[in-house]
């Protein structure tokens, strides 16, 4: 079954439900959708609709961070509950060594020699992780492999 007609049908339940953390998260996530395809000009196939997803996914950890910091308990419950909800929709996310491995192969493929080849192996490596590894623990990885 399509992504899209995945959430819709999960929004439905929800709905019938009255799970109100979920119903609201299905809703953001498709009007994300819908605005993606507002863009585009067309229906997103799936390797489009795990970027916006991950892309919600992404502003999620991102406020859970902020509400953190702001000492908002409440508002980093709630991001939390989001989050867990739109990690649903998401492929499998890559383990740490998952990512080493495929970094290490990327960094000997574009013959990276040391930090600054960072962004080469960035470019390539993204390109494989796309929707199943957050940017942040793969940067990280890819810095302490180019340090070694």
């Amino acid at each position: 079954m399509p992504r899209k007609e995945q959430l819709q049908n999960d929004l439905k339940a929800a709905m019938k439900a009255r799970d109100e953390v979920r119903v609201s998260t299905i809703r953001l996530a498709l009007s994300a959708v819908r605005n993606a395809e507002i863009d585009r000009g067309r229906e997103l196939n799936d390797d489009e609709m795990t970027e916006v997803l991950a892309r919600e996914v992404k502003m999620r950890r991102e406020a859970i961070e902020g509400a953190d910091k702001a000492g908002r308990p409440d508002v980093a419950d709630r991001e939390s509950k989001e989050l867990e909800v739109l990690t649903g929709y998401l492929p499998k996310q890559l383990g740490e060594d998952e990512i080493e491995q495929i970094a290490r192969e990327v960094a000997a493929e574009v013959g990276a020699a040391g930090p600054q080849d960072r962004g080469r192996v960035m470019g390539t490596l993204m390109q494989r992780v796309r929707g199943r590894a957050d940017g942040r623990v793969v940067s990280q990885v890819v810095e302490r492999i180019l340090q070694s």
